[in-house]
């Protein structure tokens, strides 16, 4: 039998493991695996959602008794400090030595701490393991600011922990840019850009040469003479591979640190190898858990006598979601490697930069860079790493479809066999179709149980999932969408057992006809659906609502709401303009007119909320669902009654569409407008569903919107009378709220549904299903039984109770911080 010992039980340390005892039985190798932390290994990629909620067994790889049950010893708390490459030993701290046949350094690496005056003073803490991050949030309990050294994908990882922690928060970054080895300029600034907008200060190109204070730290100073005040500082600068033990042994090192190893991941001794953040290859250490996997996968090959194939570099392209930001940057992301011709798009409004470097015949992508929408970015990595061939317009990549054009490049459908969808797991596209053709397999979670796919990162699962449906679909089975694993049923298939069955609870249709507790996937989603069959009060079953739901409000940063009252088509006496102001005055809110021609009521506390809705409601306001799924606004300019342009009276119209529709749940938010002529002021052209005045009655447009993917609204009718065009929005409504996945925008509705707009018209107008009667009584339905939602709880001492900050007291928040900014109050911790 082959002794392996394991030194370093991190992630690759721990895949080691894994993929040994996968591929060989307890009676071919003896583990004995080494880890100096007092844990059993655990994903340190999703380290900073221990600041958001998740434990350290939520962050854990496998628990204890998986090492029992494939007969891995683990010692945990226990370091090795001396390796005798002469007797074949390893010696731990407490003194005891362990015998090897192959040995393998998966010491990983750890903080590099720059050599700062003052780094040891208290209140400095590095990001690396639990341990420092439990300090770091003791400490954060005693402090209002900290600030985070390093602007790469570490130190922002850091920067949320702080914002998390709802602390002012600082980014000290000695370059130029934020993450210079991943993003360009003008990619850097969009992502500084969205940080700030999160009231993060950047501050680039600063050279910490002191921290300061007697005893803890109170600021830091700079080499350009500038100061920075601080309570406390979070470390977060790169990494240092952890290659001591193997330099007091006698084994090469690199320059720049690591482990030096050949193409097989030996080090000088052949029975010593090195994996992962310890291990250097050509001077290049590499800090991603992609590699470090496929370097645990290729020593495991050796050791079975499995196909072994020479580990030559890998792909560092990486796809993240920094502090809600999608990042992205594959390939060559900077167009350094050999010449191209650069396409960018950049949107500074809505915070998104797109970049892919084109191959000077115009033929291959070399990479790119994505900064607030990395939709795109499974499939542009595949077309770099397998040469794919481009569309005729390269800019169609990152644009999309435009003009009415066919979405533009190739889909999971083009992906050759060998196209390596998990770069974690380096699962190939001919694996997952195998599966899923040859062993029966139809779900997700089994792909990820048999592969492995999916398990690390997680960035591939949008492509898996396109995989699956995709080889189904060419195997002529029905593609099975459903909600989640609790029920085995899409949303339209729920939302006709909801009306069948007369279902009101969700615990009723969890008990019927799904299974298990539910989860964060389904209960809104079936709130939603109950909201959108029945329209009852939605508070009656608030613990299946996200929380702007459950409180009627959206909750803002600092953790109070905001109160948003219906003003529809944006009208207004001066008598409700005057309440809303004494309001604001009496409670201290901030205030804001909004683009949807409606007046914010920010900063309100929850417990405070009934209490200023009773004195809106008494003044003729209700509630405008800014908060919910559900129509927000119906815009409109003011028309024929004061423009000298318009020819229909759009105000008149908006209130009207507004108040019929008011309280309609959907499966996302909808929005409207009403223009009352063709210079379209009210924007019709961007909403769910536009309206536009002609001389001859109105134009009929759905399916727009705007936000970070704007599309231009269709025409589905022109020139009707108001009555049909009321109509065809019910029908057109009912119909998305039957058919729609959940959190599905009208527009990306159109977009996935087979037939496009000539089917939405056959539907709508030419009733080709014949359910236009039926369309029109679901809406009938919604109109006839709408209430104020803000009234009910206004009315009710029961639900009024619910709203109170603390469930066992009636205390106020005390934890709540304001500042000034033009004569108004903003959270402390904003700007």
């Amino acid at each position: 039998m082959t002794k392996i010992v394991v030194i370093g039980n991190g992630m690759v340390g721990y895949k080691f493991c894994e993929k040994l005892r996968a591929q060989a039985t307890g009676g071919d190798f003896e583990i004995t695996v080494f880890g100096e932390e007092p844990w059993p290994a655990y994903d340190r990629v999703h380290l900073s959602a221990y600041f958001s909620g998740s434990t350290a067994d939520d962050l854990m790889m496998a628990p204890r008794s998986w090492y029992d049950e494939n007969n891995v010893d683990l010692h945990t708390n226990e370091m090795i400090v001396k390796i005798d490459r002469d007797a074949k030993k390893v010696i731990t701290h407490t003194g005891h030595d362990y015998d090897y046949d192959k040995l393998i350094l998966a010491t990983g690496s750890g903080a590099f701490v720059p050599p700062i005056d003052g780094v040891d003073k208290k209140g400095v803490f590095v990001y690396r393991t639990l341990e420092d991050l439990d300090a770091i949030i003791d400490y954060s309990k005693k402090v209002k600011s900290a600030a985070v050294i390093g602007g790469g994908l570490l130190g922002l990882e850091a920067a949320k922990a702080v914002i998390d922690m709802e602390l002012e928060a600082h980014v000290i970054e000695f370059a130029p840019r934020l993450m210079p080895r991943q993003l360009d300029s003008a990619g850097s600034a969009t992502l500084q850009s969205k940080l700030e907008e999160l009231g993060i200060k950047i501050h680039l190109s600063k050279n910490t040469k002191k921290i300061t204070g007697n005893g803890k730290i109170t600021g830091m100073s700079f080499a350009d003479n500038t100061n920075l005040t601080t309570e406390m500082l979070i470390i977060s600068a790169g990494i240092k591979p952890r290659d001591e033990l193997a330099k007091d042994s006698g084994l090469t090192t690199a320059p720049r640190g690591g482990i030096v190893v050949n193409e097989f991941l030996q080090t000088d001794d052949t029975d010593i190898f090195a994996i992962g953040e310890a291990a250097s290859y050509q001077n290049m250490v590499y800090g991603l858990v992609a590699p470090g996997y496929e370097m645990a996968t290729q020593v495991v090959n050796q050791l079975t006598n499995t196909e072994v194939k020479p580990f030559m570099g890998f792909d560092m392209s990486t796809k993240l979601k920094l502090i809600g930001v999608d990042v992205g940057s594959f390939g060559d992301p900077f167009g350094e490697l050999e010449p191209s011709k650069p396409i960018v798009y950049e949107n500074k409004n809505s915070g998104i930069y797109k970049r892919i470097n084109v191959s000077m015949d115009g033929k291959r992508l070399l990479g790119g860079i994505l900064v607030g929408d990395a939709s795109a970015y499974n499939i542009l990595l595949q077309m770099t790493q397998n040469k794919m061939p481009l569309p005729p317009e390269p800019e169609d990549l990152i644009l999309g479809a435009r003009g009415g054009k066919e979405a533009a490049g190739a889909g999971v459908e083009s992906l050759p066999e060998e196209a390596q969808v998990c770069s974690c797991e380096n699962v190939t596209k001919g694996a997952i179709c195998s599966l899923i053709e040859n062993d029966g397999v139809t779900k997700v979670d089994e792909i990820k149980s048999c592969t492995k796919a999916g398990t690390g990162c997680g960035g591939c699962m949008p492509m898996v999932n396109d995989l699956l449906k995709h080889q189904l679909k060419s195997m002529g089975k029905a593609v099975k969408n459903v909600i989640c694993e609790h029920f085995d049923y899409s949303r339209q298939e729920l939302l006709d057992i909801v009306k069948v069955k007369g279902i009101k609870t969700y615990n009723e249709l969890l008990d019927q006809f799904g299974q298990g507790d539910g989860c964060e996937v389904c209960k809104p989603a079936v709130a939603s659906i109950l909201a959108s069959t029945w329209n009852e009060l939605i508070t009656k079953q608030d613990t299946i609502q996200d929380t702007n739901d459950r409180y009627l409000a959206n909750i803002q940063k600092g953790g109070t709401y905001s109160v948003v009252p219906r003003i529809p088509g944006g009208e207004i006496t001066p008598e409700k303009l005057i309440v809303l102001g004494d309001v604001a005055k009496r409670y201290h809110l901030y205030t804001k007119i909004t683009g949807g021609q409606r007046i914010d009521l920010f900063g309100a506390r929850v417990d405070q909320l009934p209490d200023i809705w009773e004195e809106l409601i008494n003044a003729g306001f209700e509630s405008g669902h800014a908060y919910g799924k559900s129509l927000r606004t119906v815009k409109s300019c003011v028309g024929s009654t004061w423009c000298r342009y318009g020819v229909q009276d759009s105000v008149s119209f908006a209130i009207e569409v507004e108040e019929r529709y008011r309280g309609l749940r959907s499966p996302h938010k909808l929005k409207g407008a009403v223009s009352g002529c063709i210079r379209e002021c009210a924007e019709a052209q961007s909403k769910d569903f536009g309206i536009i005045a002609t001389e001859k009655g109105w134009n009929l447009y759905i399916c727009g919107n705007g936000g970070s993917k704007p599309q231009h609204a269709q025409l589905l009718i022109n020139d009707v009378d108001r009555e049909t065009c009321l109509r065809y929005i019910d029908r057109f409504l009912m119909f998305y709220i039957r058919t729609a996945e959940p959190l599905t925008r009208t527009a990306t509705w159109l977009n996935k549904l087979e037939g496009g707009m000539d089917y939405v018209r056959d539907v709508v107008v030419n009733d080709s299903l014949g359910i236009g009667d039926e369309l029109e009584k679901e809406m009938a339905f919604m109109i006839d039984t709408y209430a104020c939602e803000w009234k009910e709880v206004v009315n009710s001492p029961e639900l009024r109770a619910k709203f109170k900050h603390f469930v066992n007291a009636d205390e106020e928040d005390a934890s709540l911080k304001w500042k000034e900014m033009r004569g108004q109050k903003i959270p402390a911790s904003w700007g």
